[in-house]
């Protein structure tokens, strides 16, 4: 199925056919986990802000026009409902710390089972180093960043979702890579990232 295939469902969906919001969700709730995590850094958090996103997704879908793209509605809903938990005091005070062992790795984590256990363990520190990076970026740049190299949104895309211009959302884009470029220095060639155990 396609984009437009969700959009299909989601359109089935506002003539009430239950069943499609169903199978959107289905084929939508893993990545949105995953979108979800890069915020909050915290597994379960991240599976409940999902749930959260389509409890909106099924409040709203009656403002969804099939002239929008759905990834684009579905992410203007996750970027507004994580960027508002992200800003809650409750959410600062215990993202402040370091990322924990406790937490769930991404769910896109790097390691295969068939990687050797210092490859898994660079793999480990790296993640753990995104994971960081995003923590660390402000709100704009954090969203633009994730929708752009972890969802593949294009810049249209993403300043229609962020509700701001193109050259906004490149200008964010552009200041969360340098970020991320300096933060991630040690794991590129010759950077000589050595994983203690």
């Amino acid at each position: 199925m396609s984009q437009d295939d969700d959009a299909a469902l989601l359109v089935a969906f506002q003539r009430g056919d239950e069943a499609a919001f169903r199978l959107l969700y289905e084929r939508n709730a893993r990545s949105m986990i995953a979108f979800c995590h890069r915020f909050v850094r915290d597994a379960a958090r991240a599976e409940e802000l999902a749930q959260d996103v389509f409890v909106k997704l099924y409040r709203m879908a009656g403002r969804y026009r099939p002239e929008a793209r759905f990834k684009t509605f579905l992410y203007r809903v996750a970027t507004n409902h994580c960027l508002n938990e992200v800003r809650r005091a409750e959410f600062t005070a215990r993202a402040s710390g370091p990322v924990g062992d406790d937490q769930a790795p991404d769910l896109d984590a790097l390691p295969s089972s068939a990687a050797d256990p210092h490859d898994e363990a660079v793999a480990r520190s790296l993640e753990q180093a995104v994971l960081a990076l995003l923590g660390s970026l402000p709100e704009k740049q954090r969203a633009a960043f994730v929708l752009c190299r972890f969802e593949g949104l294009s810049y249209d895309e993403i300043a229609e979702t962020l509700e701001t211009s193109v050259s906004a959302v490149k200008s964010l884009i552009h200041r969360a890579t340098v970020s991320a470029a300096a933060a991630l220095a040690p794991f590129g060639p010759g950077g000589g990232e050595e994983v203690r155990s």
